[in-house]
């Protein structure tokens, strides 16, 4: 048993070095770095991006060649970090309300489908209303709940919603940094950082969509996890917890399924670490767990059940479940192209009949997309697309189309046009956005990637929820880092439990550098 658990831990590590390793690459290969003209977007950086990366140059020199600069910044970020994080969170939060302020365009695409169906009852009486939520029933829950608030709060501009959406974004962020003070308190500070950085580099607060709606859901899940695995929770907290997690998964279920990925690890990840103990099981835990496991699963089924009752008995709008798109037509977009999105594909699941049909229609599409490509060919349409999954800092910003429902070049005046000039397609900063964003992305997978060592379960779990997550996008719809959106929660946290490893092996590097050795210095795991 304990030569299948090494096998195990081994091969999740290895397939995590190998698929991080990739998205790496493909992150530092990024047309979003392209500084200057840029053939790819017909995009061209400016003089502000110059300045700003003229700037960051003298700030970095500053900090290694002027002591006292360098002592002033570790007494305000590191000494004072619990109050000066805080702060930063703050003002990145007061941004946001700004942004979404003087930026609220009307969305497109599915978004827009979303919110014209729950506006108005006379909408949902339109054909092509009625259509999409047919095809599309798993986007139908979302809609009644933005229903629901329509006629609750008595507001329906997107404004409104993209203010909702900023509370569930930001709620997340704060569920997020009480997961990673419940595993290790001495990263939590660098969590709010990380978190107040982010925040300032997510225009998709402004996208009311189950991208961002879905990631309270999953970092309650995750927060309720790390308080069951703790030794330092009180026991009322663990029972809340214990009790909360089936519905938070139910729900979360409901807006993203493919977002209840982690949970699939959590269990993975409990059955692994019970096999170096089979021998010696103790009967009592055994009846602990059967009896966790029988309120979860008691608290999950009762929130499954009222929720699936719910939309099975609405009557806001018609829709037929026989022509709802299988989870096959996914996997046949999946494969095709680039493994994203099929306006083709999308066409023939309007125009077929019935379930059956459908998925016929996709099997034959696998079946001849496979033989294809054989093999090697399939091997290669992996590795490519799992740098289109994952390499984009901007998390595919603007690659939707009909992504916003007005002009999309901005004016030169006023603070609105200023800032839509940074994340409209023809703003006239748009690539330096681009290149900003992109570098938090690539710093943000460093500190992952070369913070290894941490072999806590924890730790062990992140990695194969987002093994799970990478795979699950390799396997269906791509071709986009948007989909890695409903998965940030896991990365976030993933890159606080790494900070301490990445300092020990950023100075061994400084060392290195510096005066040529380093065998002397140890790099111990943070468990």
């Amino acid at each position: 048993m304990k030569k299948l658990y090494s096998f195990s831990i081994n091969t999740i590590n290895v397939i995590w070095v190998i698929l991080i390793s990739l998205t790496l690459y493909f992150a530092y290969n990024s047309p979003n770095l392209i500084l200057g003209d840029n053939s790819k977007f017909g995009t061209s950086t400016t003089i502000t991006l110059t300045i700003l990366i003229l700037i960051s140059i003298l700030f970095i020199i500053s900090v290694f060649t002027f002591t006292p600069f360098k002592n002033l910044l570790n007494y305000i970020f590191v000494k004072n970090r619990n109050l000066t994080s805080y702060i930063v969170l703050a003002l990145a939060i007061i941004f946001q309300i700004i942004f979404v302020h003087y930026v609220h365009p009307a969305n497109g695409f599915d978004a827009g489908m979303l919110h014209y169906a729950a506006t108005n009852a006379q909408h949902v009486k339109e054909p092509d209303v009625m259509a999409y939520f047919s095809l599309n029933q798993n986007n139908l829950p979302v809609m009644l709940v933005m229903h629901w608030i329509v006629t609750t709060f008595g507001h329906s501009s997107w404004e409104f919603f993209d203010y909702i959406n900023l509370a569930l974004v930001d709620l997340s962020v704060l569920l997020n940094i009480a997961s990673v003070n419940v595993v290790s308190k001495k990263v939590t500070s660098f969590a709010v950082y990380v978190q107040a950085v982010g925040l300032c580099l997510f225009p998709s607060i402004i996208l009311s969509y189950t991208d961002t709606w879905v990631l309270p859901w999953v970092s309650g899940y995750l927060l309720c996890y790390f308080i069951l695995l703790s030794h330092r929770v009180k026991l009322i907290n663990k029972i809340i917890a214990l009790v909360l997690f089936g519905p938070l998964v139910v729900i979360t279920y409901f807006i993203k399924p493919s977002a209840i990925i982690p949970v699939i690890a959590m269990v993975i990840i409990r059955m692994i670490q019970t096999l170096p103990n089979m021998n010696r099981i103790i009967w009592k835990k055994i009846r602990l767990s059967l009896l966790s496991t029988l309120i979860i699963l008691a608290s999950s089924a009762g929130t499954y059940y009222a929720i699936s009752q719910t939309v099975a008995k609405q009557n806001y709008i018609s829709v037929d479940s026989a022509r709802n798109i299988p989870a096959i037509h996914f996997a046949s977009m999946g494969i095709s192209g680039d493994g994203g999105y099929d306006a083709h594909q999308a066409l023939e699941m309007v125009l077929l009949p019935n379930k059956k049909a459908k998925s016929d229609y996709s099997k034959n599409i696998i079946k001849q997309r496979l033989k294809e490509l054989k093999p090697w060919g399939y091997a290669a349409f992996l590795i490519k697309k799992q740098g289109n999954n994952t390499a984009d800092g901007t998390f595919g910003w603007l690659k939707e189309g009909h992504f916003f429902m007005e002009n999309q070049k901005p004016k030169s005046h006023g603070i609105s046009n200023w800032l839509k000039n940074y994340i409209y397609l023809y703003g006239r900063h748009i690539a330096d956005f681009r290149f900003i964003a992109q570098i938090g992305w690539l710093a943000f997978l460093i500190i992952i990637g070369f913070g290894y060592g941490n072999k806590s379960k924890q730790m062990l779990m992140l990695r194969l929820a987002l093994i799970g997550g990478f795979m699950f996008l390799l396997l269906f719809e791509g071709g986009r880092s948007r989909y890695l959106i409903q998965y940030l929660p896991c990365f976030i946290i993933m890159a606080s439990l790494s900070w301490k490893n990445f300092l020990k092996r950023a100075r061994r590097i400084n060392k290195l550098w510096r005066y040529g050795h380093a065998k002397n210095v140890q790099i111990e795991p943070d468990n």
